[in-house]
Order: C-alpha cells, then sequence, then structure tokens
C-alpha cells in the first residue's frame, strides 16, 4: 500500500515528496477506524495533516497550526464526547521549528490527552536547505519526552516496526504519544532519494515513467486493504436553533461595560445548550470568562498565554459540529494569531472569537493592550461576521446570534462601562443597524458602536440645546454592513455623514461606509479615528486626546453645517 500511495503522489503532484508514504499506509490502513463512505462521521478517528482532503477537517499548511487543531479535537473526544477515537497529527520536522507546536505539546502534556499521538516525518530536507539538525532524531526525541509525552524512536521506512508502535501507542494512559520516524526524501527513488538538490522540482515525464515502474515492480499482492470500523460511542447532541428562553435583565439606570455583559451572556448561554464551551488564555479575570468558568467550569479551557494555541484548539473543538465554541481574550492579541484565523476561514470552521479591551477606552491599560487594529483583521477574513455591541442588552443578542451563526464570528467588546440603549424587549439581526435618534429636522448623520455610539448620543443632546438636530446610527455589525439604512438615512438628512470610531482610521467603520456609499453621488463621508499611537489615561481624557470625543463629534457637525 505505501507503494501504491507513493505512485499516486508521484503521479499526482509530479515531485519527490514520498517520505511518509509508509507512515501514511500503516495509519489508514491499518491502526486508524473509520468508514470511507461517510468521512464526516463523528465516531471515525481524526488525522491531521497539510493536505485538503474530504477526512481532514484542518487544512493546514506549512506553519504547524495542525497539531494544536488535533488537541481541540482530542481534548473533545476525551472530555466532552468521552468517546473511543483518537486523533492523529502527522508532522514534517520544519514545521517542527514553529512555536505554536510546543504550544500545543505543552497543552496536550497538561491535559493527559492520551488518544492523542504526534508523528513526526524527519527526513532531514526543508523546503530550501536541510534542517539544522539534520536526522539528530534523539534530539526531536528529547524535547517530547521534555513536555512529558510517551515517545517511540522508529525507522520510518519500516511497516512492521510503525505497526508494532501504533499499537503499542493505544495501550498508554494518562500522557499523549509522539512516534519520531526517521525518513527520507523520495524514498526508492534511485540517484534522488535524500538528495537536497531535488525537492520542490517536477520530475522530467521519461524519469517519472521509470521510477514509476521500478516502484511497481515492488508491489507484491494486488489485495485490497479495508480499514476497521469505528467504535460508535460518540453521543448524539444538538447545536442547533439555541434560543434566548428569556429577555436580557437589564434596566435602564444601569451601566456595565460590553465586555462583562458578554461573560454574563456566555454563562447564559452555557444553560441553554451543554455543547457551548469557552476558551480562555489567562485573562478570564479581565475580560469576565470567570462567570462562565464558575457555572459551568467542566467546559472552561484554559489555554494559558498561547493565543495562537488558543485559537488552533478552538479549531479542532469546533470540527464536525461538536461544540459551540468562544475564545475569547483581549483583542489586540488576536494579531498574534492571525494566521490561525486565517486557517479557520480557508478551513470554513465555525469559531467564535471575543476580543475585549478594545481602543483608547481601554483607559488605564499600557497602549500595547488597546485594540486599534482588530476591525480592519476581522474585515479581511472571508465569511467572518464582526458584532460590535453598544450596550449589555445588544451584546447578549450579539453572543446568541454569534452561537447560531455557522461562519466565524468576532465579538468587539469594551472595558468602559456605558449605559443602557435598548429595552429588553429589542430585537436584534445581522446585518441590521438600529436608528437610535432621528427627526424630521436632522441634517447630518453620525455613526458610531461601543463606545462611540455613547459620545455620538451625548453630543446629540448638547447640539439640541442650540437647535440642530443630528441623526445616529448603531451600526451593530460592521459586517455585514447595514448599507440600505446608511444609504436611505444619508440621502434623507442631506447626505453628510460622520463615523466615529475607537479604531485606527483605515480598515474600521469609517472605511466600511466610504466603500458602501462610494457609488452614491452627493453622500460624503467625514472620518473621526484615533489618528495616534494612543495614551494611557482615563477613558473620557483618552477618547478626547484621541479625537473621537463627544466634544470632537461637536465640532465635526458645526464645521459641515458652516459649510
Amino acid at each position: 500500500m505505501a507503494n501504491r500511495l507513493r505512485i499516486r503522489s508521484i503521479r499526482t503532484t509530479n515531485t519527490w515528496t514520498t517520505s511518509n508514504a509508509e507512515i501514511m499506509s500503516v495509519l489508514f490502513f491499518y491502526t486508524m477506524r473509520y468508514k470511507q463512505e461517510d468521512p464526516e462521521n463523528p465516531d471515525n478517528d481524526r488525522c491531521i495533516l497539510s493536505k485538503g482532503l474530504p477526512f481532514v477537517n484542518v487544512a493546514t499548511g506549512w506553519p504547524g497550526q495542525g497539531l494544536g487543531a488535533a488537541c481541540g479535537m482530542a481534548y473533545t473526544g476525551k472530555y466532552f464526547d468521552q468517546a473511543s477515537y483518537r486523533v492523529f497529527c502527522l508532522l514534517g520536522d520544519e514545521e517542527s521549528t514553529e512555536g505554536s507546536v510546543w504550544e500545543a505539546f505543552a497543552f496536550a502534556s497538561y491535559y493527559n490527552l492520551d488518544n492523542l499521538m504526534a508523528i513526526f516525518d524527519v527526513n532531514r530536507i526543508g523546503h530550501s536547505s536541510s534542517m539544522s539538525v539534520e536526522h539528530c532524531i534523539a534530539i526531536y526525541q528529547k524535547r517530547c519526552e521534555a513536555f512529558g509525552w510517551n515517545t517511540y524512536v522508529v525507522d520510518g521506512r519500516d511497516v512492521k516496526t510503525l505497526c508494532h508502535v501504533f499499537s503499542q501507542a493505544a495501550q498508554v494512559r494518562g500522557k499523549p504519544t509522539a512516534v519520531v520516524a526517521k525518513t527520507f526524501k523520495a524514498r526508492g527513488m534511485p540517484n534522488v532519494e535524500d538528495a537536497e538538490s531535488w525537492y520542490g522540482r517536477p520530475m522530467p515525464k521519461e524519469r517519472v515513467d521509470a521510477i514509476v515502474k521500478l516502484i511497481e515492480s515492488q508491489i507484491q499482492t494486488n489485495e485490497i486493504l479495508v480499514p476497521s470500523p469505528p467504535i460508535e460511542d460518540s453521543p448524539q447532541i444538538n447545536i442547533m436553533n439555541i434560543c434566548m428562553t428569556s429577555p436580557p435583565v437589564y434596566v435602564a439606570d444601569d451601566t456595565v461595560s460590553t465586555q462583562r455583559a458578554c461573560g454574563l451572556a456566555l454563562a447564559k448561554l452555557g444553560h441553554e445548550n451543554d455543547r457551548v464551551i469557552v476558551l480562555d488564555s489567562d485573562t478570564k479575570n479581565c475580560n469576565f470568562s470567570d462567570i462562565f468558568k464558575k457555572e459551568h467550569p467542566e467546559r472552561f479551557i484554559q489555554c494559558c498565554i498561547a493565543e495562537q494555541n488558543m485559537v488552533n484548539v478552538a479549531l479542532g473543538c469546533s470540527t464536525r459540529d461538536r461544540t459551540i465554541v468562544f475564545a475569547y481574550t483581549f483583542a489586540a492579541f488576536f494579531t498574534r494569531a492571525f494566521d490561525q484565523i486565517r486557517l479557520g476561514a480557508i478551513s470554513q470552521i465555525n469559531i467564535n472569537l471575543i476580543g475585549c479591551h478594545c481602543g483608547v477606552s481601554t483607559g488605564d491599560d499600557n497602549p500595547y493592550h488597546m485594540a486599534l487594529e482588530d476591525l480592519a483583521m476581522f474585515r479581511a477574513i472571508p465569511n467572518c461576521v464582526v458584532f460590535y455591541p453598544s450596550d449589555a442588552v445588544s451584546t447578549e443578542h450579539a453572543v446568541y446570534l454569534a452561537a447560531n451563526t455557522k461562519e466565524m464570528c468576532f465579538i468587539r467588546t469594551s472595558q468602559a462601562e456605558t449605559a443602557i440603549i435598548y429595552t429588553t424587549q429589542e430585537t436584534f439581526q445581522i446585518g441590521q443597524a438600529k436608528v437610535v435618534r432621528h427627526s424630521d429636522n436632522d441634517k447630518v448623520i453620525v455613526i458610531g458602536a461601543g463606545v462611540t455610539l455613547h459620545e455620538a448620543l451625548v453630543a446629540a443632546a448638547e447640539l439640541s440645546k442650540e437647535d440642530i438636530s443630528i441623526r445616529v446610527i448603531d451600526l451593530f455589525t460592521i459586517k455585514p454592513l447595514d448599507i440600505a439604512t446608511i444609504i436611505s438615512n444619508a440621502k434623507a438628512t442631506g447626505g453628510q455623514i460622520i463615523t466615529v470610531e475607537d479604531h485606527y482610521p483605515e480598515g474600521g467603520i469609517g472605511g466600511a461606509v466610504c466603500a458602501a456609499v462610494s457609488m452614491e453621488p452627493n453622500i460624503v463621508v467625514h472620518k473621526l479615528a484615533v489618528m495616534d499611537v494612543p495614551r494611557s489615561g482615563r477613558c473620557n481624557e483618552a477618547l478626547d486626546f484621541s479625537g473621537i470625543s463627544s466634544r470632537h463629534i461637536i465640532v465635526a457637525v458645526k464645521c459641515i453645517l458652516m459649510t
């Protein structure tokens, strides 16, 4: 079977990458239990490798995201499904230089993921040169053992040994298993095997034919190998159509930060469905995810300060629709996990990411913690819904809408305590903005979200004392944007729009609104945004210093009306 796989690889890709054929043949036709005709069956064993195939739920690449996703699958199998399926992850020696791989190693060891196996394909040759450790298998062994993994060293060309080791690993309890396999690039190809100069280069056709003929001569049987069926013990679950069985409990006099409201909403959602889980990167005491932990400790996963791995684990937990995943941390920290977020979009996996401490309104925290690029980042992710709720009521609705959305979602929350704007009977939809203040005499539209919506309402109240009426719109979702509401209200008020956002000007609310009205004549957009690196300070001082306070909105309105 390994030789058949090797021939298929050569024929399909016309390249020399066949070092792991024996490993894959043992995995898929001896060790793994699955139904070939039903690759998405929840009882199937899982396999992660850098190939986009029907049975590979996370299409990873070189950067080493696969093991973290495999950790998420293994954690789900061990602690949530409590099922027999196992998870296998094939790693190249080149990607093992990525730090996120070792974040995953620490995670798997800490949580005793004995249903997880990582297999290192140590073939010595990287993409452009040989690896620094070459074929020093002992180095990989020591690294794995140092992280507390049960570790085997094998000749990756020896099918009998691979079968034995994979069987042994299935009996190990209390720790994950690593198999370090010494392999060779272009295995079985004369004058090419283990040669650096050939990696990534296409074969001449005549050479392909000669090598295929040589490998075919080594196949001794036409027997068809069939994998063993899975043990069918995964629970039947339902993660669809989660309803808000009771309305939000806030009253008009409350002042609540949206990040606290988000923590409360997650805890409430956890009572609606027992497959809701929350991942945290050691920020639970800041973002209020500890509320969820107190009420649902068995469904709270602490990933520590390893945001790349947290997102990878979230991707793994979400595969095959086994859980409803929320990963919650400082929004600024998602920048270091952008590659993993991109991977989720490529793999079309539904995860919900919540970012707290957004913008200069974070106040006394260091500017490093103030997310001012996050809207641009998540707007660039295909099919990602971007929520930006402005009060506790809309935040609770955003959490429930995200839980029912089968696309990636990002919820942007703020630290500043703000007033309740909406009644508990208000309804919300993705892509539907709210006109929160209007009159027949409005001359300008001010569009905000989050803390800037409250600044806009303060500005509107002050301007009304001077008989100046402005219309105020709450976007609720930045993506998709309610273009129809923006354009219709702009036309009704003279075509003057001011956007105000606690974000840098690039890629945020102003850019989204400008793009939305770009083909409309006689509509002008004026952008207020954070124009420079912020300073630490009290919330009101920070907003004013950054040019996005109610005072700056009033000045902008008057400048427009004077021209």
